[in-house]
């Protein structure tokens, strides 16, 4: 039986200390039982596996925890100072007209005033205009539907973050 060896970045995230690997987790994803899962399942063979870990971590998070997962993320059109994942993630923004941020500022505020958490959404690769069709589309929602799309999104979104992490560990 042949053996094939994890890819680089992976390979060093399976090796980190456990504080160094749950301070990277958190990076990815706010919600500390999630990263607790997938720091449990250590190591891993396959980025797929890691992904899998993943998905099946944000389908067990509890209403809590998923409060806790949207707290570390900014609102659309104002990414945390200083946070180059969140400049990255956002920057479909980053060229939106005047009139565009302020109407994405009313936005957020509405959908915070009806959900009672940010609005969250895979932000990677949409426009401004995107953006706001999306917040204008899911507003619309009842509080359940929208649960469960943000929990979609942050699946896409922790994806994105944890293949960054091994990528820029090869």
């Amino acid at each position: 039986m042949t053996t094939t060896s994890p890819p680089p970045g992976l390979a060093r995230f399976n090796t980190l200390a456990p504080d160094a690997a749950r301070a990277a987790l958190h990076e990815a994803c706010a919600a500390t039982a999630w990263g607790e899962r997938l720091l449990a399942a250590r190591p891993y063979a396959t980025e797929a596996d890691l992904y899998a870990a993943s998905d099946a971590a944000t389908a067990a998070l509890t209403a809590p925890d998923l409060d806790q997962a949207m707290a570390g993320h900014p609102p659309i059109g104002r990414p945390k100072p200083g946070d180059p994942t969140s400049s990255r993630e956002q920057a479909g923004m980053a060229g939106a007209s005047d009139a565009l941020k302020a109407e994405m500022l009313e936005l957020n505020l509405a959908y915070q005033e009806k959900f009672g958490h940010v609005f969250l959404i895979c932000a990677t690769g949409r426009t401004g205009e995107q953006l706001r069709d999306a917040v204008e589309e899911r507003i619309g929602n009842s509080p359940e539907e929208e649960r469960e799309i943000v929990r979609t999104e942050l699946g896409k979104i922790n994806r994105i973050r944890l293949a960054r992490l091994v990528e820029q560990d090869a």
